[in-house]
């Protein structure tokens, strides 16, 4: 039996019923989760885990994510499971959209040690598979600030966006460029994404240079949601932005 759930579940004083009728699934799914090594869908475990209390991955551990570090997971479980996504970066380009040696290259300039580079990296091209090779993935948007497309070595970044536009032509993916010409706009504070997920509510992961920050609080999220409105004003529309990414006028070519 998984006893990390079963105490879960009982310290709430929940039984199968009540967990599978708060999450909405049949009771019988429920009882098949108590069994060792059944592992609900993505956006289950998440609201199961909002309902008892607990972090996903202390009632469903799993192998295969160790290379995670651990205040990392529950944004990985949310990403994955997400509807749609609504990521905004003011400086780099989104971990989503990055090629395998732009994140090399980003990752190896931060605060990690040299020898967790490639676990890093394996990490995140392991998330883009989740959320993009899955059947039905989630509408993406994404807004991006000018200075992440002109950050970083010329022939690293004419992979990184030829990369970029390829993804933002895909019907699900919507890329939008914040021009220079926009000046000085709110946001610029910090990155943040907000994943949707169905018979949830939203969640949205902040980053900073030590780690990264959950944030469910309805009025948290409220505020993301101002910022968010406001970042996507400033930004191009699909098409220009596409086209300016074409374009590069910034790059000798």
């Amino acid at each position: 039996m998984n006893e990390a759930l079963r105490v879960a579940m009982a310290e709430r004083g929940l039984s199968c019923e009540a967990l599978a009728e708060k999450v909405g699934v049949d009771v019988k799914t429920v009882g098949r989760w108590l069994s060792p090594g059944r592992i609900p869908h993505g956006r289950h475990r998440i609201a199961a885990a909002e309902i008892l209390r607990r972090e996903i991955v202390d009632l469903w551990p799993d192998p295969g994510r160790r290379r995670d570090v651990p205040w990392f997971r529950p944004w990985r479980e949310a990403e994955a499971a997400a509807d749609s996504l609504r990521w905004f970066e003011p400086s780099v380009i989104p971990g989503l959209l990055q090629t395998e040696a732009y994140a090399r290259a980003v990752l190896a300039s931060g605060p990690i040690a040299v020898e967790d580079v490639e676990r890093f990296v394996k990490v995140r091209l392991e998330r883009q598979k989740a959320v993009f090779e899955r059947p039905r993935p989630p509408l993406a948007v994404f807004v991006i600030d000018e200075a992440a497309l002109r950050r970083g070595d010329p022939e690293l970044m004419d992979e990184q966006l030829d990369h970029l536009v390829e993804m933002a032509s895909r019907p699900n993916v919507f890329v939008h460029v914040i021009p220079f010409s926009a000046g000085l706009y709110a946001g610029q504070a910090g990155p943040f994404v907000i994943a949707s997920i169905e018979g949830s509510r939203d969640v949205s992961y902040l980053d900073n240079q030590l780690a990264g920050q959950l944030a469910v609080d309805t009025r948290e999220l409220a505020e993301l949601l101002r910022v968010w409105d406001a970042v996507r004003g400033h930004a191009l529309p699909r098409d220009q932005s596409i086209e300016l990414m074409k374009a590069r006028p910034w790059m000798k070519r």
